[in-house]
């Protein structure tokens, strides 16, 4: 298991590649963002886009599972305080392969938790052209080594 201490400005953690599918995109959308671009493929052809494309928040939870798998879950992860930025820079299609990267931005131990910091990154999902289609800056609460918790207060 990583810790604070084992982050280090400039890594950058490849995070694997996922396939979007019709099936995915139309399932996401219907309950969560049900916009025509998203649900209808016919309607989606008449549109600005020109076909159908998956809802950002759906492209946004890929990114999510990957992050999980590849950064969090191999690390003592405190849970997140928010996200600072979400950009969706390029459509997701059906037949897309996105491939995600978490970079490591800043580390900062906390001032009044010794038990714990918080990690800044960069995340993205590019698809098969290379193209990034989704960027996200976030902010990560990790334990540190060998601290005793300092229970209470904030971060």
């Amino acid at each position: 298991m990583r810790y604070l201490e084992d982050f280090q400005v400039g890594e950058v953690v490849d995070l694997g590649s996922v396939t979007v599918t019709e099936e995915e995109i139309l399932d996401f959308a219907r309950r969560f963002d049900p916009q025509p671009f998203h649900v209808d493929p016919e309607a989606a052809r008449g549109t600005i886009f020109g076909g159908l494309i998956a809802s950002g928040w759906h492209t946004g939870s890929l990114f999510m599972r990957l992050a999980a798998i590849g950064v969090l879950n191999q690390a003592v992860s405190l849970a997140s305080p928010g996200l600072e930025e979400v950009r969706w820079l390029k459509p997701v299609r059906p037949g897309d392969t996105l491939h995600g990267t978490y970079e490591v931005l800043e580390v900062t131990p906390s001032a009044s938790r010794p038990d714990r910091g918080t990690v800044r990154g960069l995340g993205e999902l590019t698809n098969q052209r290379g193209e990034v289609v989704i960027r996200i800056i976030a902010r990560n609460h990790f334990a540190r080594r060998n601290q005793p918790s300092a229970g209470g207060g904030t971060l």
